[in-house]
């Protein structure tokens, strides 16, 4: 935590074709001058894969809360996070008998998707919840001592007008101050279905 009192928050950001991106390039650009704040374009950083571990679990240490920032591919992630995972949860390092570095820290998944929330229920097109097909990074969280929130989703991106975008990029960064001045219900951080549902933020239909 700094010195201010804030939690210090790391957003790493996974977009293959981020020059193509119209939503997240807006919420990163909402958030990306906060203090405290540090915003990692991964894919800029590692083009050819090659993660630099040690560089990775440093940043890592430096922060309170992690953010896996990214668009649902194929109802998980784009292929570099998967990759990061395997580098950088080192045994020894995240998880293991002696693998403690990240214990206690917060670490959530922050999502943008084309279809609507009401899709991605037990009842709707898709089956199932955002929750359910987030189970592997929880518990790749879990297994390394971290908390993991629920997510924060970006819903309805396909149709999302130049006023919805930048009424998402404002709650956004609405979102960030409240994690980083730990204004959010702890409790409610775990059992919510959406943390944007804590801030009051717009969810479409």
């Amino acid at each position: 935590m700094s010195e201010s009192g804030k939690k210090r928050i790391v957003i790493l950001f996974f977009h293959p074709l981020f020059h193509k991106s119209r939503i997240n390039a807006e919420l990163i650009r909402a958030v990306k001058d906060l203090d405290g704040v540090e915003t990692r374009i991964m894919y800029d950083l590692y083009p050819d894969f090659h993660i630099n571990m040690q560089r990775e679990q440093e940043v890592l240490l430096d922060h309170d809360i992690i953010i896996w920032q990214h668009p649902l591919y194929w109802y998980s992630s784009p292929s570099l996070l998967k990759e990061w995972i395997d580098i950088v949860l080192e045994h020894g390092f995240a998880f293991g008998k002696e693998g403690r570095a990240l214990e206690g820290k917060q670490v959530l998944t922050v999502l943008t998707v084309g279809g609507s929330r009401e899709m991605y229920s037990r009842e709707g097109a898709r089956r199932h919840t955002i929750g359910e097909l987030l189970v592997p990074f929880r518990e790749t969280a879990g297994l390394c001592r971290m908390e993991y929130l629920s997510p924060y989703v970006v819903h309805g991106t396909h149709n999302l007008d130049k006023e919805g975008i930048a009424m998402a990029a404002d709650n956004y960064r609405e979102f960030i101050l409240a994690l980083q001045n730990n204004t959010l219900n702890k409790k409610a951080m775990f059992e919510a279905d959406y943390l944007n549902d804590l801030t009051n933020t717009k969810q479409d239909a």
